[in-house]
């Protein structure tokens, strides 16, 4: 399922809807205020078109994606392979569109204790991918770790 958010930056109170217009998740908390919904996952490719032809053996998140979809027993139970890759949010990524058009990779603009609080609307199998982007001075050029979270709905 794919989703659609009408609007280039997410924050608190965003819904997210399906390719079928269906509510999916809501931003429900956010201290951080920046996330991308257009600069895609890092593939091998776009890495090679951004950084260099000999970037393309590394990691990405696309990559991960595709390993996550290809091995975790939620995606086999559920039939799901590459071609279910749907769009991604970048959480805490901060790609501003520059009064051209263009799109600028900015340094992030989160930090320890930022977060972000998506609440589900139904159920819903979620990958994530902490970028493991190298080449990027983001971060310099050191990706670190994050913390997730998942608890029950009040009252479920």
């Amino acid at each position: 399922m794919k989703f659609v958010v009408y609007r280039v930056y997410l924050e608190k109170g965003t819904k997210l809807y399906s390719n079928l217009g269906r509510p999916i998740a809501v931003i429900h908390d956010d201290n951080c205020g920046r996330h991308d919904t257009i600069g895609g996952a890092c593939s091998c490719e776009s890495n090679t078109v951004r950084y260099a032809h000999e970037t393309y053996p590394m990691h990405s998140c696309r990559n991960n994606f595709m390993y996550a979809l290809a091995k975790h027993p939620i995606a086999k139970k559920h039939g799901l392979n590459v071609r279910h890759i749907g769009p991604n949010i970048n959480f805490f990524m901060n790609v501003p569109v520059t009064p051209d058009g263009q799109l600028k990779f900015d340094d992030g603009i989160s930090g320890p204790g930022k977060y972000v609080e998506v609440r589900a609307e139904m159920d819903l199998i979620v990958l994530i991918s902490n970028c493991p982007q190298l080449n990027n001075p983001c971060n310099a050029y050191n990706p670190t770790k994050i913390q997730l979270v998942v608890r029950e709905a009040e009252g479920v």
